[in-house]
């Protein structure tokens, strides 16, 4: 059984996010999105709230499971006994970046290994960031996120 964990901090959880997710099910049988704690970022959505949101996008999905960790997500995926983690690529900078994350867990545990999809090209300027700002000024972020997601019950 091919397990992969697909990490961030998915605040909010985008369309991209969901198509990634959504395509990866044809290469693996299980899928765990892994919300990560980014010493870096303050969240702008609870981390349960988070978790609800995306559990709720995949309710009918049983190969699609949520869990909160805090630690390296190379140690997360020891613990959860995972070889593959998944990442989704919008520009060339998120390869870059996404490379040297994978190359230095590639040093660190040999036997995991780091799978990139590329999003749709629909998809490339959705960021969590961008949604973020417009969410903070009660702009509508609803073509940006799952369908039937009612992202205020989730503020």
């Amino acid at each position: 059984m091919k397990r992969a964990i697909f990490p961030g901090s998915f605040d909010p959880f985008t369309i991209g996010h969901e198509s990634v997710v959504l395509r990866a099910l044809e290469l693996f049988d299980e899928i765990i999105i892994a919300i990560g704690m980014n010493s870096e970022k303050k969240g702008f959505l609870t981390v349960e709230n988070r978790m609800k949101l995306i559990e709720d996008v995949f309710k009918d999905k049983d190969s699609v499971s949520v869990k909160q960790y805090n630690k390296l997500t190379i140690s997360f995926c020891k613990d959860e006994g995972i070889n593959f983690i998944l990442r989704g690529l919008r520009t060339a900078s998120d390869f870059e970046y996404e490379r040297a994350i994978a190359q230095m867990n590639r040093f660190m545990e040999n036997e995991i290994e780091t799978v990139f999809l590329l999003t749709e090209t629909k998809h490339t300027p959705v960021s969590s960031g961008i949604l973020r700002e417009i969410l903070k000024y009660n702009g509508d972020v609803s073509k940006f996120i799952p369908k039937n997601t009612d992202i205020k019950k989730y503020l």
